[in-house]
């Protein structure tokens, strides 16, 4: 499966929103990662679908890969489809209903993911995995960004890459926090082939060396 590099915007500079979006899909990005917060579920506050939907209206048609830390989640689903998501992910204690959730999603129009915190265990995904077309493991406790990526989150991918083989199905595999050209690598050895970076890309002085950097490592580790 082909490796995505997906600069996440929660690092960008939102001033100009538009702008670095344009930005890093100049520079190499595969596609964009919209991290979507409530400071209920994790404690911040980000953005919402009206944003979304700007964006595309301002003419933005790239992949938009949307992580919802929010809880209740169920109620901004069809908004974030209409908008213009193309996956939604969400986590599974967001919701009571994880198998209705992931219908949603789906139902609506969009690919659906699952989303697992570094103390969340992967048992949920025994039943979820026929609904989801990706699965997103964080290696950071959501919430902020710029942090350390947690080793221990390695472990987690390669048994989640051991249950997407065994499933047969045409799943994708996210890793989310503390990315960076120095461990992207490693990340892809352990199962990743899509890959959240926010401030390793949007806090560097050159997007496209940056992006060059991590799929240079990318290669390389095809190549091994």
């Amino acid at each position: 499966m082909q490796h995505w590099i997906a600069p996440s915007i929660l690092s960008a500079d939102f001033a100009k929103l538009g702008e670095e979006i344009g930005a890093v899909l100049d520079a190499g990005a595969d596609i964009i990662h919209f991290d979507v917060m409530d400071n209920h579920y994790v404690p911040n506050l980000t953005i919402g679908p009206l944003v979304l939907q700007s964006l595309r209206s301002s003419g933005i048609d790239c992949y938009m890969d949307v992580h919802l830390m929010v809880k209740p989640v169920d109620r901004l689903i069809g908004d974030f489809v209409e908008a213009g998501a193309d996956l939604i992910s969400i986590h599974p204690e967001s919701t009571e209903h994880l198998h209705r959730t992931l219908s949603l999603i789906r139902d609506g129009g969009a690919k659906a993911g699952i989303v697992f915190n570094p103390a969340t265990s992967l048992s949920a995904l025994e039943q979820a995995i026929k609904l989801v077309d990706l699965v997103l493991i964080m290696s950071v406790n959501p919430g902020f960004g710029g942090q350390a990526f947690i080793p221990s989150s390695l472990a987690k991918l390669k048994q989640a890459r051991q249950r997407i083989d065994e499933s047969g199905r045409d799943i994708r595999l996210e890793i989310d926090g503390g990315i960076k050209a120095d461990n992207i690598a490693d990340a892809a050895r352990a199962g990743a082939d899509t890959f959240v970076a926010g401030s390793a890309i949007f806090g560097s002085d050159d997007y496209a060396a940056t992006i060059k950097t991590m799929r240079r490592a990318l290669d390389e580790t095809l190549a091994i």
